[in-house]
């Protein structure tokens, strides 16, 4: 049995199938996933009254995705953006920016990497059981930054009985090898896991480590446009369950980064080498305590502190030209508390503190505003109606108090109607209303990013005034048969003073130029999502989804920067025999806005995955694949395309798993 996230359209086939599907990601039609992001309770994925896509372990596997950035690729309508700056990717959801995307590991929040978005490509995959991913305002259940969507990782739950798993790959960049040579491993990658224990007390250790030597297209040179990267994980938990009703738990994650990346400066009348190399260190603790009462009550307690820090070293020509010390703090506390069911209703309270800290130094000369601090206060509230057969009904509500922008209440109401079922069809309407609210963080209000070196600044602007949204979602999912599925959902996001960083408008001053960030006063994004998911054999699965949208500044009525229209995407998986495993995601998407002021546009782009996994038998299986198969890469000449950065890709590898695998 496996569990399938939704794929894109890809060439003919994708066009033809694009317009009609786009298939949510959907369990087997024997039993559907336990979600728990859109309410924050247990429910089954079909019967959640939140629209919830997940990208599943067995997807993981299928796509042999070693980060969360792998691992989120094919996700539908889910764009993936490089950082400026750094060699990480930030995600956008239904137009809205990585700023207003909230990533969370167990419903905890993840640090930023760069103070304001978080690096997808920092976080490896060894203790992943599933990826949930809801799109639209989700502030009435969690808060600031969830204005645009939530990506909750949800971590394995340890198993008594001991079980584990190690993979071992490696893979090259063809003649872009950072050694010139083909033949070459310019990537690898091993992961391990073991965990278990018995009914009382159980553990888990995962260790994950990813070396890339980088990437030029001509490694003669000293420009390589893929960064060499070192990442490592190591990650561990105890658990322990005095009864069925309680279990109290202890997790630590560390995650070490090496970077360097290698570019030319135009400097008249040479072009100077430039080295940047960046370490990045991010240690994560948690804590927690959950129990269910004899009277059906539950309440759970969970604690995080979490401390990001990043030291890079700027080279001009082999000389040491300035070093930034970047360090995030975030402390976080949650409560929360279920009631039994009370006349078919479902009632549930929390509470949340914050706590965030921001220090940031040039040679060690603050770089902020000294020592950015913020904290806040938060209440929520929700109650899930089930008195009427085939409906439910969410209403939520959240409270807010920040230090700096006093209080704020935010609103949130779901309803799903499960169709009356027809002979060999059935079906669910769901439709929801989210009011989202974000306040600038220290970055944007404080930062003072001294890149003179390179003809920039980016100032923070202490004025600016929080964002806020209202979020429309609308759709429905239908199973005809037992082999089809097809899904359909129109969203509609507005906000107000949206944030961003005004590339258009700046200032110069004796020659630099200075950037700062701004509130857009009114801003839209709208579109569809609809997908199919089709069981066309016993061995056979198609998945292909579209997403069209559309952004608009309502002030100047530009388009926004950075949103493709369309995307497409396309999987399949074919089960080609009892040990061999067939599997394609294809994806598509149009052409983007760069900038408004000159109209310059990045061109469309497309790229087909194929993987092939044998096995071995007794829990041993190898696998080999091709990424981006027609080597798709983007002109890095043109400062415009913003289309792959990685050209071709092949790897293989082995997986052995042994224990009790659930």
């Amino acid at each position: 049995m496996s569990f399938t996230v939704r794929s894109h359209p890809f060439s003919v086939l994708s066009l033809a199938l694009g317009a009609l599907f786009h298939g949510p990601v959907r369990a087997d039609t024997a039993l559907s996933p336990v979600v728990v992001t859109g309410t924050r309770t247990e429910k089954a994925l079909e019967d959640s009254p939140i629209r919830t896509e997940v990208v599943t372990r067995e997807e993981i596997r299928r796509t042999n995705a070693r980060t969360l950035r792998d691992a989120l690729e094919n996700v539908p309508g889910l764009q993936l953006r490089e950082i400026h700056g750094k060699s990480g990717y930030e995600v956008s959801l239904q137009g809205l920016t990585s700023d207003q995307v909230l990533v969370l590991i167990d419903g905890m929040p993840v640090a930023a990497s760069t103070g304001s978005t978080v690096d997808v490509s920092q976080y490896l995959l060894g203790e992943v059981e599933r990826i949930e991913v809801v799109k639209g305002a989700s502030s009435a259940q969690y808060g600031s930054s969830a204005m645009g969507g939530v990506i909750n990782i949800i971590t394995r739950r340890v198993q008594p009985g001991v079980s584990g798993e190690a993979v071992v790959d490696a893979g090259t960049y063809g003649r872009q090898n950072a050694s010139g040579s083909s033949s070459d491993a310019g990537s690898a990658h091993g992961q391990f896991r073991i965990e278990g224990g018995n009914e009382q007390l159980r553990a888990r250790l995962a260790v994950d480590s990813l070396n890339s030597d980088g990437f030029g297209t001509d490694p003669s040179v000293w420009t390589r446009q893929g960064d060499a990267v070192r990442r490592e994980q190591a990650g561990s938990r105890i658990s322990w369950l005095p009864s069925r009703q309680g279990e109290i738990w202890l997790d630590a994650n560390a995650y070490r980064e090496r970077d360097e990346q290698r570019y030319l400066y135009y400097a008249p009348p040479n072009y100077v080498p430039q080295r940047k190399l960046e370490d990045i260190e991010r240690d994560r603790f948690g804590a927690g305590a959950s129990w269910r009462f004899e009277n059906g009550v539950s309440t759970r307690v969970q604690g995080l502190d979490e401390t990001y820090d990043s030291r890079s070293r700027e080279f001009s020509n082999s000389f040491l030209q300035g070093e930034r010390h970047s360090e995030q703090h975030i402390k976080r506390l949650n409560v929360q508390t279920d009631l039994p069911a009370w006349y078919g209703q479902l009632w549930q309270f929390g509470a949340d503190y914050n706590s965030e800290t921001l220090e940031q130094t040039l040679d060690d000369k603050s770089e902020l505003d000294g020592r950015a601090h913020r904290t806040s206060h938060e209440l929520f509230a929700q109650n899930d109606i089930l008195a009427v057969d085939d409906w439910e009904v969410v209403l939520g509500m959240r409270w807010q108090n920040d230090s700096d922008f006093g209080s704020k209440l935010a609103p949130k109401i779901a309803v799903a109607w499960t169709l009356p079922s027809g002979e060999g069809w059935s079906g669910k309407l769901r439709t929801s209303f989210g009011q989202g609210y974000r306040v600038p963080n220290l970055k944007e209000r404080y930062y003072l990013f001294d890149h003179s070196s390179l003809g920039y600044v980016v100032i923070g602007n202490p004025d600016l005034k929080p964002e806020s949204s209202n979020s429309f979602q609308f759709g429905g999912d239908f199973r005809i048969g037992q082999r089809l599925n097809l899904e359909l959902n129109l969203f509609y996001n507005r906000v107000r003073d949206l944030i961003q960083n005004d590339l258009e408008n700046y200032s110069v001053v004796n020659g630099i130029a200075q950037y700062t960030y701004e509130n857009i006063a009114r801003a839209r994004t709208r579109g569809v999502e609809s997908g199919l998911r089709w069981q066309a054999l016993d061995s056979f699965q198609l998945n292909t989804a579209y997403t069209f949208t559309q952004t608009r500044d309502l002030d100047t009525g530009l388009e926004l920067t950075r949103r493709p229209r369309h995307i497409l995407r396309v999987g399949a998986d074919w089960q080609v025999t009892d040990a061999n495993t067939l599997t394609l995601r294809g994806r598509r998407q149009s052409s983007e806005l760069v900038d408004s002021t000159g109209s310059g546009r990045s061109p469309a782009w497309a790229t087909l995955d194929l993987a092939w996994r044998h096995s071995f038998g007794d829990g041993l299986s190898g696998f080999v694949g091709m990424n981006n198969v027609f080597n798709r890469q983007r002109d890095f000449s043109d400062t415009n395309d913003f289309g792959p950065i990685t050209g071709r890709y092949t790897y293989l590898g082995l997986r052995y798993t042994f224990g009790n695998q659930p």
